[in-house]
């Protein structure tokens, strides 16, 4: 990613974008690896009979995956110390093979309680442009 200095109060200003983060394409092992963690088990993400039964072209990834890393990227990004704020909206699903990339852009900037506060618009987006989440979050900058 990027060292933090350059994601410092005096280095972003509103509408500045954050590096992008591209995953690695998505697998059932990702899948199932991360219900067994959360312990979502759900057979819709994991087995594709299922899945088909219930309408569905196969099994497709857990929301809170990309949310999980979403939160990762934002911990990279700032610390785990500076996230004052984080809230994901789930927008389409994502399949095995998927590439996930991770981005945000600085859409305001405020001093208050003592802390230089950026806000953030989040997004995870598809190798198809579709977007699989969006999010929001609250950094304190140093």
């Amino acid at each position: 990613m990027t060292g933090m200095d350059e994601l410092s109060w005096e280095a972003l200003a509103a509408s500045d974008t954050l590096p992008e983060f591209v995953d690695e394409p998505l697998t059932v092992t990702d899948f199932v690896r991360y219900q067994g963690a959360s312990g979502d088990l759900n057979p819709i993400h994991h087995d594709e009979r299922f899945a088909r039964s219930a309408g569905f072209p196969g099994v497709f990834a857990v929301g809170m995956l990309a949310a999980g890393i979403l939160g990762s990227y934002l911990a990279d990004l700032f610390g785990p110390r500076a996230i004052r704020r984080f809230k994901v909206q789930f927008r389409e699903q994502a399949w095995p093979g998927d590439v996930l990339t991770y981005r945000g852009v600085v859409t305001e900037r405020e001093e208050r309680d003592g802390e230089r506060l950026a806000r953030l618009e989040l997004l995870v987006l598809r190798q198809t442009g579709g977007v699989h989440a969006k999010g929001w979050a609250t950094v304190a900058l140093p």
